[in-house]
C-alpha cells in the first residue's frame, strides 16, 4: 500500500526574492574581496615603485648640490703625506670633516623628504579584475598615499688599480633611506640605497703602507684598533 505524499507547495515569490538576494549578496562580497585583494597588491607595488623613484631623485639631488657647491673637496677630506722624493707615504682622513658632511647630507635628505607632499595613485578599474584584456581600461580609482622616512649616510675609502704603478683612491658615500608608506587600510615600506663617488685622486707609485682608514659606518673601537696597527 503506497503512502500518501502531499504535493509540494510551490515556492512563494517572497522566498524566491530572498534566495536571489542571498546569492547576489554572496557574489557581491566575493567580488569585493577579490577586488580588494588585487587593489592592495597593485597599490603596494605602485606605491613602492613611485616612492623609490622619488627618493632616488631626492638623494641624487642632495649629493649633487653638495658636490657642485664645493662642500666636498678631496683635499679637505684626505691629507697626503710625502717623503723627500715626493712619493706618497701616508694618507690621513679628516674625521671632523667627514662627520660634518655626513650630518649635513643626512639632514638635507631628511628635509627634502619632509617636503614630499601626499601622492595620488590612480588605478583603472579594469586592472583590478586581474584580466589581461581589461588592464588599463575603465574609470580610474584614485587613492592618496602618505610616506615618511629615515636616512643614514656613511663614507668609505676605496682603492682600485688605475694602471701601471698607479692607484685610484675614491671616497665613496653610501646613503640608505628607509620609507614607510601609508595607504588606505594597510601600510608597506621600502629601502632605497644609493652610492656615490664624491672625491677621488690618482696616487702615482706604490700604495702607502700607512693610512688612516675612515668608515663612518664602523664602530669607533674598530677604527682605533686599525689606526693603531697601521701606525704601530
Amino acid at each position: 500500500m503506497r503512502r500518501y505524499r502531499p504535493p509540494r507547495s510551490p515556492m512563494l515569490p517572497r522566498q524566491k526574492a530572498k534566495l536571489i538576494c542571498f546569492f547576489l549578496s554572496v557574489l557581491l562580497i566575493t567580488l569585493t574581496l577579490v577586488g580588494t585583494s588585487h587593489l592592495r597588491a597593485l597599490l603596494g607595488n605602485l606605491a613602492v615603485t613611485r616612492v623609490t623613484n622619488l627618493v632616488g631623485q631626492l638623494v641624487t639631488a642632495a649629493v649633487s648640490d653638495a658636490v657642485e657647491g664645493g662642500e666636498i673637496q678631496y683635499n679637505s677630506l684626505i691629507s697626503l703625506e710625502k717623503d723627500e722624493t715626493g712619493h706618497v707615504t701616508a694618507l690621513q682622513s679628516n674625521m671632523a670633516e667627514f662627520n660634518r658632511l655626513q650630518s649635513a647630507i643626512t639632514q638635507d635628505v631628511l628635509t627634502r623628504l619632509d617636503q614630499m607632499s601626499d601622492i595620488d595613485l590612480s588605478i583603472p578599474v579594469g586592472t583590478l579584475t586581474g584580466s589581461a584584456l581589461l588592464v588599463g581600461r575603465g574609470p580610474s580609482l584614485t587613492v592618496r598615499m602618505q610616506s615618511m622616512g629615515s636616512c643614514s649616510a656613511r663614507f668609505e675609502n676605496q682603492f682600485t688599480q688605475a694602471g701601471i704603478n698607479q692607484t685610484t683612491h675614491r671616497v665613496m658615500l653610501y646613503v640608505d633611506v628607509s620609507m614607510s608608506i601609508l595607504l588606505p587600510g594597510f601600510r608597506t615600506g621600502t629601502q632605497v640605497s644609493s652610492s656615490f663617488s664624491v672625491a677621488e685622486t690618482v696616487i702615482v707609485g706604490d700604495v702607502p703602507d700607512t693610512y688612516t682608514y675612515f668608515d663612518s659606518g664602523r664602530d669607533i673601537e674598530e677604527e682605533a684598533h686599525e689606526y693603531a696597527i697601521n701606525n704601530g
